[in-house]
């Protein structure tokens, strides 16, 4: 009596669940936007991606903010020209005879008036050899309105003067004086290592969902042969049982599988859609065509074939494109041009200066060139500049700390060589590793398959029941999961291992410019 209670139970909840899930189709909910199918290959996801991606975008602003900075450098050693233009008028009181103006003697402080005009042109200009030079030129006219007593009223004057001051020891040479736009060259490179690495950074976690949506569209497969055979299984009881040779619970043992394979289903159906959303997430597309119902036909199919890996070959690639690596090299090398450059400034200032000129005066501005030129007037100089702290202890210790940091540098480079090795032989192994669980797995689906076989027969003959039957379909379906998840994730290996030697580029013939 407990047992056809039991079973009279059980057949009530299943005709239960299966009314209520037959409402729930009757009354679907409201219907979205009508679906649009889109062919994706895996190299034009990967294209979209790169051409849409925000990182990128600042990474394209960050290095031209980068080259700009090697111009700012550049632009030190720039010449500049300098132009001014002044008149002033004065009275001045004189307090004694001034000549050709008063006469011999002064009986009251009287006015004297002068009206002058000059204009100054330089150019000046710091060259990599760490010299300054200045060439000027300073024409001007004086007029002294009444006076009689000078060669010339107005009188046109000039002065043509070149300064040059050249240093001996501290900041003497090109090496030192481009240490700051060799600096600013490295941080410009450093940044193209950084993009390099958010563009392998994309281009993987592409690869990676692009394989997931692989999965998730050949688990729906599994789930729906699952279906399929828990279908037949229940047909078939349910016909023998009206036959009189199976029992009610073999058919309601049939119809709960039945069920939860359906679940399966929909699971695999969701699990399909949220994963086509990361995927197009991952290409930007913007809000109006994120919200579009959209169904992606994936046409690329994984690999199952045994790729040939050079482990010393692959570290070797790996330590000459791992942007990581790179960007941990012109560390060391701007850590270098610090350490001689901070070497140069604990030097004593020592410099030449040199100056020469020539002056003009003429009764016009032709006259005042001509004689400018002329080579009769003219003055020269030079001399010795030295000056060295006591101490000179703020160079010293900008020279121990820019030490200490070249050797940061160092020990961070041989860090991210560690860490590259490390990473690549994991990768390298975890490929191997997933290619041997394609292998073991697929043997595990062709023993369950040949299992439940078996089994179904030994249920044909009357030696089995359902339960075995509905057990043994249960693990062909995990083990058929199983294949497709280790193919799936060979893949993703191998894509791993693209991006762990950074070599994910050449796959793509994509060039960085």
């Amino acid at each position: 009596m407990l047992r056809v209670g039991a079973t009279f139970c059980g057949a009530m909840l299943i005709t239960f669940a299966n009314t209520w899930g037959a409402n729930l189709s009757a009354n679907p909910p409201n219907q979205t936007a009508p679906e649009r199918e889109e062919f994706l290959s895996l190299a034009d996801a990967v294209l979209r991606a790169l051409e849409h991606n925000v990182d990128i975008t600042i990474g394209r602003r960050t290095r031209a903010i980068r080259l700009t900075d090697i111009i700012f450098e550049r632009a030190k050693f720039d010449p500049t020209v300098n132009l001014s233009f002044q008149t002033q008028r004065s009275f001045q009181p004189l307090n004694r005879p001034f000549f050709g103006v008063t006469g011999e003697r002064l009986s009251e402080p009287m006015a004297l008036e002068t009206r002058q005009a000059q204009m100054n042109l330089a150019l000046t200009q710091r060259v990599l050899t760490g010299a300054n030079y200045e060439l000027k030129f300073n024409p001007q006219r004086t007029l002294i309105p009444g006076a009689s007593g000078f060669l010339f009223n107005p009188g046109y004057s000039s002065d043509l003067t070149f300064n040059l001051s050249q240093p001996l020891l501290r900041d003497l040479g090109p090496k030192v004086n481009k240490t700051p736009i060799r600096i600013a060259q490295s941080n410009a490179k450093v940044e193209d290592y950084v993009f390099l690495d958010k563009v392998l950074t994309i281009i993987g976690t592409v690869e990676q969902a692009y394989w997931e949506l692989v999965f998730a569209n050949e688990n729906l497969k599994v789930a729906q042969a699952s279906l399929s055979a828990a279908e037949e299984l229940l047909a078939s009881n349910r016909a023998k049982a009206q036959s009189g040779f199976m029992s009610v619970v073999d058919v309601l043992q049939a119809e709960a599988a039945v069920a939860s394979r359906k679940e399966q289903v929909l699971l695999a159906e969701k699990a399909i859609r949220d994963q086509e959303d990361q995927l197009r997430r991952l290409m930007n597309p913007g809000q109006g065509e994120l919200r579009r119902q959209v169904r992606l036909n994936l046409l690329d199919q994984p690999v199952q074939v045994s790729e040939s890996i050079n482990l010393d070959d692959a570290i070797e690639t790996a330590l000459q494109k791992r942007p990581e690596v790179l960007q941990a090299k012109k560390t060391v090398e701007t850590g270098d041009l610090q350490v001689n450059f901070a070497k140069n400034q604990v030097l004593p200032v020592l410099a030449i200066q040199g100056s020469a000129g020539l002056s003009g005066l003429g009764s016009d501005p032709s006259d005042m060139i001509n004689r400018n030129f002329g080579g009769d007037f003219y003055n020269w100089g030079v001399g010795l500049i030295l000056s060295y702290p006591i101490g000179n202890r703020s160079a010293w210790s900008q020279f121990t700390k820019s030490q200490l940091e070249a050797q940061n540098a160092q020990s961070s480079l041989e860090n991210a060589q560690q860490q590259v090795i490390l990473s690549v032989k994991e990768a390298v192994r975890r490929v191997q590793t997933d290619f041997k669980r394609i292998e073991t797995t697929r043997a595990a689906r062709i023993l369950a398959e040949k299992q439940l076989l078996a089994e179904q027969e030994r249920l044909k003959l009357g030696l089995s029941i359902t339960r075995y039957v509905v057990d043994f379909q249960r693990d062909l379906a995990t083990a058929r999961a199983n294949l497709v998840r280790a193919i799936v994730d060979y893949n993703k290996s191998l894509s791993n291992l693209a991006r762990n030697k950074a070599s994910t580029l050449e796959l793509y013939n994509i060039a960085l410019q």
